[in-house]
């Protein structure tokens, strides 16, 4: 028996969220007194897929197959579904993402397994098996018990952390069996964004809130971003203002994120943002309010107008770039 984690890669690499969800699972593996057996679809190189042994997984099985260089649900589930079998793994991981979504559900009816989505914790119990999982928008929490043999869970992302637990790492190459009725669907093309740090993975996120009272003013927060290397985002009422995208909201009714720096630039804090930004390690806020709520989880904290205090750390940033 074994615990299988499904990991992304993009362009031949892992990146946090995979290793987060190896983390996981290793956790789980480790309560359960079994393995984690980490998949890999695409084209990787070995170097890279031995890196899931820092986290725990002591076999990556590798699939490359020249059909399967874009994400097709159907096939991808079916490669999943056959090294679950494969390994008889007991317990499946997969992030809580675009591709889990539209995979997990398809998997669970396949196997026959229950599902738990979007999971914010190891299970609290496991006879019988139980996780817990946000529910109303994130407002409660819920306990889900799996009778099923087999389980799948989804995990939030940031929502377990990277937790090195080094093993010998075996890599093995499969190649499943597909029928035609696997690549149902033709990928055309595929647009990629690129220049942007993705939000969820970034070691610095910059955040505006309404304080920059609408978004006209977004230019300084992306100029700082920019200077930082750094991801932006936003509060919940900018993105629902249409100020902002809401794939750029943080919360706990949006993205979870764990960045190193987190900088909160004209955001109260309502307990909803807090809950979403809380895992960050500092968190630096700016708000013209002093007894705003997100200073008593600042790390740091500047009262003033957001509008006059950003200019000056933008050009406090250039001048210790210039002079570093």
């Amino acid at each position: 028996m074994s615990i299988l984690v499904y990991i992304e890669n993009r362009e031949g690499k892992f990146h946090k969220g995979a290793f987060e969800l190896v983390s996981y699972a290793a956790r789980i593996a480790k309560d359960t007194n079994t393995t984690v057996v980490a998949l890999s679809i695409g084209e990787i190189t070995k170097e890279e897929m031995s890196r899931a042994g820092t986290y725990g997984a002591s076999k990556v099985i590798t699939v490359n197959v020249p059909r399967l260089t874009a994400l097709d649900n159907a096939a991808y589930t079916s490669v999943i579904e056959q090294a679950v079998s494969l390994e008889a793994a007991t317990v499946v991981v997969l992030a809580s993402g675009f591709t889990g979504k539209a995979i997990a559900p398809r998997l669970s009816a396949r196997l026959k397994a229950g599902l738990v989505p979007a999971a914010v914790t190891v299970p609290v119990s496991y006879n019988p098996f139980v996780i817990r999982k946000k529910t109303f928008n994130g407002k409660a929490l819920a306990e889900i018990q799996v009778n099923t043999a087999i389980k799948i869970i989804t995990l939030n992302p940031n929502s377990f952390g990277l937790h090195e637990m080094p093993v010998s790492s075996e890599i093995v190459e499969f190649q499943p069996a597909f029928s035609e009725r696997d690549f149902g669907t033709k990928v055309l093309s595929t647009d990629k964004q690129v220049g942007k740090v993705l939000l969820t993975e970034a070691d610095i996120v910059v955040s505006g809130g309404r304080g920059m009272k609408g978004p006209e003013n977004w230019g300084p927060i992306e100029e700082l971003a920019g200077l930082l290397g750094a991801a932006t985002s936003c509060s919940r009422p900018v993105a629902d203002e249409g100020w902002r995208s809401h794939t750029e909201h943080v919360g706990q009714t949006g993205k979870v994120i764990a960045p190193i720096l987190y900088f909160a630039l004209g955001i109260s804090g309502a307990i909803q943002h807090v809950a979403g930004v809380s895992s960050s390690k500092v968190i630096v806020a700016v708000n013209k309010d002093p007894e705003a709520p997100i200073f008593s989880v600042a790390d740091y904290g500047i009262v003033g107008d957001v509008q006059k205090v950003l200019p000056e750390l933008i050009d406090a940033v250039k001048a210790f770039k210039a002079n570093a």
